[in-house]
């Protein structure tokens, strides 16, 4: 794909850099989307988009609602149950 004009940024004094919005537009790039930064050689760097992964933690408890619907139980007698069926 070739994009018009020359797509340049500048870096801060922070260290940071934009995307030129023609790239983000043309890529799909959003706000809060990892970049994976690789060193080519001494003048050349290669920017990857990572792979998004799921965000926040995998919830069991409304399945585990499904098989349980009592009152909280300690870990102690889950493993007991467990231990139970060997």
């Amino acid at each position: 794909m070739i994009l018009s004009g020359m797509n340049e940024s500048v870096i801060t004094e922070r260290g940071q850099v934009s995307v030129p919005a023609e790239l983000r537009r043309s890529m799909g790039l959003h706000a809060g989307q990892k970049l994976r930064w690789e060193r080519i050689s001494d003048l050349e760097i290669r920017v990857s988009v990572r792979d998004e992964a799921p965000t926040g933690p995998i919830s069991v408890l409304g399945f585990a609602r499904q098989i349980h619907n009592g009152p909280p139980r300690r870990t102690e007698d889950w493993m007991k149950e467990l231990r139970e069926g060997e």
